[in-house]
């Protein structure tokens, strides 16, 4: 009795639902291997892009984007190429933000320039530490080469900007002009080099890095592709078997 019982509860699926079943492990499979496809057309793409900032921050520096095409300047364009600014700092309107370097925890200090054919672009003109007393930013540079960045809107990890205590914890470029009440400002800032001489603020501390997992993001999606299709034989195979010993 309990054999017959057993050989009861095991009976073929009907078609309609080994269907069902076949098409879930397709659409699955198929799901998967366009994920990882997809993930190494993302690194195909991150390692140009890799190659192509690398050739910026290192090339010559060239003419900043002229003002009437600051609204084009895009992330993969234009970001970290090493650019030229001719014109004064103005005085008096400079913004600290919260930063840790490679030596330790202190401020990015940002001051409006004000270029010579007109606009005003803010510099980051380097790292100072917590115990810089902060009155050694006279500068009567006419002329900054740097790093062209985009703005970090918002603020930093879990800290918003604080505009009505002046405290910053990003460099927001539309926020930093409206508080220091700044006209015709460029939608990027640059972060100046390293100055001979200058021990502060501290240029140069750039950090060029960006996450590259797109080869481990795809290796994972073609495993659970195989997780599938080993899912899928399985269910054959029993399915199969199910049926042998229906038929006896």
């Amino acid at each position: 009795m309990h054999g017959e019982s057993s050989d009861h509860l095991q009976q073929p699926r009907s078609v309609a639902t080994l269907a069902v079943v076949a098409i879930f492990f397709l659409f699955a499979f198929g799901g998967f291997i366009a994920l990882g496809i997809w993930q190494l057309q993302r690194l195909d793409w991150k390692l140009d892009l890799i190659e192509r900032v690398e050739a910026r921050v290192h090339a010559e520096p060239v003419a900043l984007v002229p003002q009437f095409d600051w609204g084009n300047v895009s992330r993969e364009r234009d970001e970290y190429r090493r650019v030229r600014l001719e014109g004064h700092y103005l005085p008096d309107l400079d913004t600290r933000v919260q930063a840790v370097t490679e030596l330790g925890g202190g401020y990015w200090i940002l001051s409006p320039f004000q270029l010579r054919g007109g606009g005003v672009v803010l510099v980051n003109r380097g790292f100072v530490s917590t115990k810089w007393p902060g009155d050694q930013l006279a500068d009567s540079s006419t002329e900054v080469i740097g790093l062209l960045r985009l703005p970090e809107p918002g603020g930093g990890f879990l800290r918003s900007n604080d505009v009505t205590n002046d405290r910053w914890y990003s460099r927001d470029v539309a926020a930093i002009a409206a508080a220091r009440k700044l006209d015709n400002v460029a939608p990027f800032f640059v972060d100046r080099e390293a100055s001979v001489g200058a021990e502060w603020p501290r240029g140069g501390l750039t950090v060029v890095k960006f996450n590259n997992k797109h080869l481990g993001y795809a290796l994972t999606w073609f495993a659970l592709a195989l997780l599938v299709a080993w899912g899928g034989w399985r269910v054959a195979a029993e399915e199969r078997k199910l049926r042998a010993l229906s038929s006896r």
